[in-house]
């Protein structure tokens, strides 16, 4: 028996991954459990966890694989400075002491970390690593259905790569080709992701998200100016205007006059219609250069499948348009895209790479990306009673038909059920879910819920078996990776005078009869729901279709703006008393909000930082 632990670790999103004779067992982001969004320290919690899942500690585990090679890295950011001399003295004296103290010498660094966890792991030779962008396609084709494939990763940067390509065959992964930092698709979208006032490295889905309500028209003027994009989707970066290779920001003062307006400033300036532009005329990019990508890959090695991972991998819209435009046959994306799915990548590469073990089981083998921590009935009835909760156990049947009853009756419930899930996506086992027929739910969601920006789309969760009868697609989308939209039949067409509304003013037009769920494009990010994953949330959305004839429920995770997503019962009572959410299901647990101590209610709202 043979076990591996996968970590990744100190840039952004660190997890934790382990993995028995090849088999996944559990996965986690140190996020859920410190509740610092993004967290990027040493993942001691989620390490916690897997070996807890696994049955086992430190010691008992044959290699630890960390998922890139700092010396690489280090490299890499040297020769940027001596590249880019003078101009990066300031971001490069600021960073070496921090590369000399700590991440040149990783295997050391990781070793007293892990020896501090558990004074009995005491054999460094244990530590392995692996490359950023190999763990990434290790991560996106070894827990694959297929036999072979075709493996792309895009992201920001690993070590030196920031786009690659690899071919996947049994349990052979070979990296063929690469595009080197500072040239980069995640960059140049992160980049965008600044200049409209976002964050970088987690405000990118909201491009994403306001992109619909713009018109793409400085596509061709970053096409012209900022990239040069080949024919086969090849690119180069005009780093005249960019300031990520040695600077402190993203863009620098020639990227503002470019367009004409400076930087935006989250606290003071408001979203316009240039900057829901702006957003359409990255996204539009993107897409262009994805689907160039993609094109050049299915024509050149003449494969059926497509491997997708690296945090570009999560553009959910793009993804939807490799599909569209059937460039490919079969399309299988991580779900965890990011960089917390580089932990289970480096895991499986040596497994399967290293140890050269046999590749046997060709189906999806995340098991629905549910590997995360569960509770016991006596856990939860412990913690929600030191919680001073008011709650009822029911039998399961009742708890589906309830919570059903009430779902269509536009109550709103928090949905903790099974284990978490890895990624960033909530997929039925930490969501907050609705009505998805209601025009006001959106708005009423984004604001009194999760305290976030109205623009903000939800996702539809939808039994499997019905998903042609709502949407243009066709396939398996369990991780909510794919974007379609709401077949013609279900759509509600815009008159002339909605058309000409101010970008969000759009927002309260009802453009199906699934509004909740329905961009102002009409499309949605789609998560099929199947019984043998995931049987509770498929019963009750079953239950939910019984009583409105109507299969889809929202999905939203189960957090506030800027709060990682719950992973304890605790942290699900606080979001359930600090936000306007109706009712909260644990399990067989049952708790509506009129029901608890008023006293208990909390302030949520300026807990966690803007993100």
């Amino acid at each position: 028996m043979s076990l591996i632990l996968g970590i990744s670790a100190f840039y952004h999103d660190s997890a934790a991954a382990l993995i028995r004779d090849g088999k996944i067992i559990a996965a986690a982001q140190e996020e859920r459990f410190s509740r610092v969004k993004h967290d990027s320290r040493y993942p001691k919690n989620a390490i916690k966890y897997v070996l807890m899942e696994g049955k086992t500690d430190l010691n008992g585990v044959d290699r630890v694989v960390f998922f890139e090679k700092p010396f690489l890295k280090f490299e890499r950011l040297l020769e940027t400075y001596l590249a880019f001399a003078p101009r990066g003295f300031k971001s490069f004296s600021m960073s070496m002491p921090i590369w000399l103290r700590e991440k040149l010498f990783q295997k050391k660094f990781l070793f007293d970390k892990l020896n501090e966890q558990d004074q009995n792991f005491v054999d460094i030779e244990k530590i392995k690593f692996s490359e950023h962008h190999y763990s990434h396609a290790a991560s996106a084709f070894f827990p694959s259905p297929f036999k072979e494939a075709v493996v792309l990763t895009l992201d920001g940067v690993g070590e030196w790569a920031t786009t690659t390509v690899a071919l996947g065959k049994d349990n052979n992964l070979e990296m063929i080709k690469e595009i080197y930092f500072p040239h980069s698709l995640g960059l140049l979208y992160s980049a965008f992701t600044y200049y409209t006032g976002f964050k970088v490295n987690s405000g990118e889905y909201k491009v994403m998200g306001l992109a619909p309500y713009g018109v793409p028209k400085y596509k061709d003027l970053i096409l012209n100016k900022l990239i040069n994009l080949k024919e086969d989707g090849t690119f180069k970066l005009n780093m005249d205007y960019f300031d990520y290779a040695t600077g402190l920001t993203m863009t620098n003062k020639k990227f503002s006059e470019l367009f004409g307006q400076p930087v935006r400033n989250p606290e003071n300036d408001k979203l316009t219609q240039f900057h829901m532009d702006i957003a359409a005329s990255i996204q539009s990019v993107t897409e262009e250069i994805v689907l160039k990508l993609t094109r050049s890959l299915a024509e050149e090695y003449k494969i059926k499948n497509l491997c997708l991972a690296g945090g570009v991998a999560l553009n959910c819209v793009a993804n939807g348009k490799i599909l569209k435009e059937k460039i490919f046959e079969n399309i299988w994306i991580q779900p965890a895209a990011g960089d917390a799915g580089g932990s289970l990548g480096a895991a499986l590469a040596y497994w399967y790479h290293e140890l050269k073990k046999p590749r046997n089981i060709l189906q999806d083998q995340m098991n629905g990306s549910y590997l995360g921590p569960k509770f016991k009935e006596d856990e939860i009835n412990k913690s929600l009673k030191n919680l001073n909760a008011n709650f009822n156990k029911l039998k399961y049947e009742e708890l589906i038909k309830i919570t059903a009853k009430n779902l269509a009756e536009s109550k709103t419930v928090g949905w903790f059920q099974g284990r978490m899930e890895f990624g960033p996506r909530a997929l039925g086992g930490r969501s907050i879910l609705a009505d998805p027929r209601s025009e006001k739910m959106q708005k009423e969601l984004n604001l009194k819920i999760k305290f976030r920006e109205s623009f903000r789309p939800f996702a539809p969760s939808i039994l499997r078996e019905d998903l042609k009868n709502w949407f243009d697609l066709d396939c398996d989308s369990p991780y909510m990776l794919l974007v379609s939209n709401v077949i013609k039949e279900k759509q509600i067409n815009m008159s002339d005078n909605d058309k000409k509304l101010f970008g969000i003013d759009k927002l309260n037009i009802k453009r199906s009869s699934i509004p909740a769920i329905t961009h102002v494009d009409y499309s949605a990010r789609i998560q099929t729901v199947h019984k043998e994953t995931n049987p509770r949330y498929y019963d009750l959305i079953e239950e939910f279709k019984k009583i409105t004839k109507c299969p889809v429920l929202v999905n939203t995770s189960f957090n506030v703006r800027g709060e990682p997503i719950v992973c304890s019962i605790e942290d699900a009572f606080n979001c359930f008393m600090g936000t306007n959410l109706d009712i909260l299901v644990i399990e067989d647990h049952i708790l509506f909000k009129d029901q608890q101590d008023k006293s208990l209610i909390k302030d949520y709202k300026s807990k966690f930082e803007l993100d």
